[in-house]
């Protein structure tokens, strides 16, 4: 079929460009990886809350003795319903948005490059979310009399202690933070896991 197409001496010596230059596949992909990414920070905000809150966790209040004369993981809290707050306005796709460029030939814009940066961003707190309900995790073990972690969980938990040491006042907890996301991105947690009870999937 091709052949006799070349072969119609009115397409001889004529040359068509075609190509598909949109980006609107990738900028889909980027809205709806950062709305299931915000998703895991909200979900994620709501376990902290749990932790923190006596009157559901049984716990000291904020995780930290004198919680009267310390704010204990208070802060830590809030940091992270400001970061699910802040996705959750992110999450708002980019890719439903246009505006025509070069003298109205490109009369259709995909907005990926908008989509990938918003998604590098909710990306960034979601490992910040996720930092902090660790630390939040690993102090109310410390609290817990009559609580007995499984094997993986402990592993998890004495991994963070090496580098993170229980809250007994208050501290800058960025630097906790920081620290968490590290123990995060570099893998030592889920290494450390996975060493004891076997590969996650």
């Amino acid at each position: 079929m091709l052949l006799d197409v070349f072969l119609h001496t009115d397409l001889i010596n004529k040359i068509s460009n075609g190509g598909n230059f949109h980006g609107q596949p990738i900028a889909l992909a980027m809205d709806f990886l950062t709305i299931a990414l915000s998703e895991i920070a909200n979900i994620s905000e709501r376990r902290i809350e749990r932790l923190v809150n006596p009157l559901l966790s049984g716990l000291p209040a904020f995780l930290v003795k004198d919680a009267g004369l310390n704010s204990g993981m208070m802060i830590a809290q809030y940091t992270a319903a400001a970061l699910v707050s802040e996705n959750k306005t992110l999450s708002h796709p980019a890719s439903v948005d246009s505006i025509p460029t070069s003298a109205n030939k490109e009369d259709h814009v995909s907005m990926g490059s908008i989509a990938a940066r918003k998604c590098k961003q909710v990306l960034l707190n979601v490992e910040n979310v996720i930092a902090i309900e660790l630390l939040c995790a690993a102090q109310a073990l410390d609290l817990f009399t009559n609580c007995k972690a499984g094997k993986g969980t402990m592993e998890a938990y004495s991994t963070i202690r090496q580098y993170i040491t229980h809250l007994d006042t208050d501290r800058i907890l960025s630097e906790d933070i920081d620290k968490m996301r590290r123990l995060l991105r570099d893998g030592l947690i889920l290494s450390a896991v996975e060493e004891r009870i076997g590969i996650l999937n």
